[in-house]
């Protein structure tokens, strides 16, 4: 992740050289750099995995472009513009399209339409079942989260911190909420999720927001971090990748802030951890999974937030959101592997190299395989037995 001046001028933060008042500092990439990846530790595997179908698309580039699975169908994008369908059991080509623009963020799906955000702010919708563009739509700048589908409405947030609801069907304008950006903000992907008539919204500065999508009126607004410190740096606190719900519990985390679990309904926090984390939790029906900066893999009770486990043997590995996946927790790491963990207790169970490039979008689950989409195009389905 990189942080991006939000003001005309900034001074040098820490030692950060200053690049120009567009352009990005790269922080996180020279953060990694100092430290080393840790060595992968021999382990006995106590679960049989095998690849079930694999698949190629173009390279995901800079951009943080992640599956979805509606129904049986997975879709998936690549930067140069190349959107595809997929039978998640058995790994054929549905379609496959040229979006005729680069692909900055996806993909977001409701099983009826699939949308994506390209080149400048510009948002694609085609048809789920045939591929064909059914709309497009103008936002005001850069896209970099996946759009979120739901409830008739596809709801974007684009880099000036301007939310904009779209009718499903039409593509016309819903409505649109302009939020203010802090001086500094990560450039992440901090994640929308659409369910029962709201769109909870990730946000700078440490905000999850609730919005109606009928309306864009907010329910409510909950601190997942404040900002602390002397300097515009040390008060970067952006929630991190996607939010993560299971019946009335909405979970999201924080850089430089908290791990925090809330109602859906009325945004009272039922309870928060301090942890700093580049990429969203993970849930199921008894555990959330975090992983924070530094690499270390975590386990808390989703009913009381008290810490079951941790795992510190993947430091450094700059892994993905986890996922809960059978009796195992999954994450893939930099170096394209994914690790499967006890669920119960962080104990590594099984190892699987893709042989490939990073895995930096959450992996996601389609029956009884796991897919992953690694950053040089390669998709992924995996079983355990």
């Amino acid at each position: 992740m990189r942080l991006i001046p939000r003001i005309a001028s900034i001074a040098a933060l820490s030692g950060l050289t200053l690049l120009s008042a567009c352009s990005s500092l790269d922080f996180f990439s020279s953060k990694k750099a100092r430290n080393e990846a840790a060595p992968l530790v021999s382990f006995k595997s106590t679960m049989a995995t095998r690849t079930v179908w694999s698949a190629s698309l173009g390279k995901a580039g800079d951009y943080l472009l992640s599956p979805v699975v509606s129904g049986n169908q997975l879709y998936a994008a690549s930067a140069d513009g190349e959107v595809i369908c997929i039978d998640a059991g058995n790994g054929k080509t549905v379609w496959r399209i040229q979006a005729g623009t680069g692909i900055t963020a996806g993909v977001g799906s409701d099983g009826n339409i699939v949308v994506v955000a390209g080149t400048d702010g510009l948002i694609l919708a085609f048809d789920a079942s045939t591929g064909k563009q059914r709309w497009k739509a103008q936002a005001s700048t850069e896209i970099l989260s996946a759009p979120a589908v739901g409830n008739g409405t596809v709801v974007v947030r684009s880099m000036d911190n301007k939310i904009s609801a779209y009718e499903a069907e039409s593509g016309a304008r819903r409505w649109f909420v302009q939020r203010t950006a802090p001086a500094l903000s990560l450039r992440n992907a901090p994640g929308i999720l659409v369910n029962d008539g709201l769109a909870y919204v990730a946000l700078p500065a440490g905000r999850l927001l609730a919005l109606s999508v009928i309306t864009g009126v907010a329910r409510w607004e909950v601190p997942i971090a404040e900002p602390r410190g002397a300097t515009e740096l040390e008060r970067v606190a952006d929630v991190s990748g996607k939010p993560v719900m299971l019946g009335r519990d909405i979970c999201a985390a924080a850089y430089q802030g908290r791990l925090a679990c809330a109602d859906a309904g009325n945004g009272t926090v039922r309870w928060a951890r301090e942890l700093s984390a580049e990429v969203g939790p993970g849930i199921d029906q008894r555990y959330v999974f975090a992983a924070d900066e530094r690499g270390n893999l975590m386990a808390f009770s989703r009913d009381t937030g008290s810490s079951l486990w941790r795992n510190t043997s993947l430091g450094w590995r700059h892994l993905s959101a986890p996922v809960s996946f059978g009796r195992a927790v999954v994450v893939g790491d930099r170096e394209g592997y994914v690790h499967f963990l006890s669920r119960e207790e962080g104990a590594m169970l099984a190892r699987v190299s893709t042989g490939s490039s990073a895995i930096s979008a959450t992996p996601v689950v389609a029956g009884s395989n796991l897919i992953v989409q690694t950053q040089d195009g390669k998709l992924i389905a995996i079983s355990t037995e």
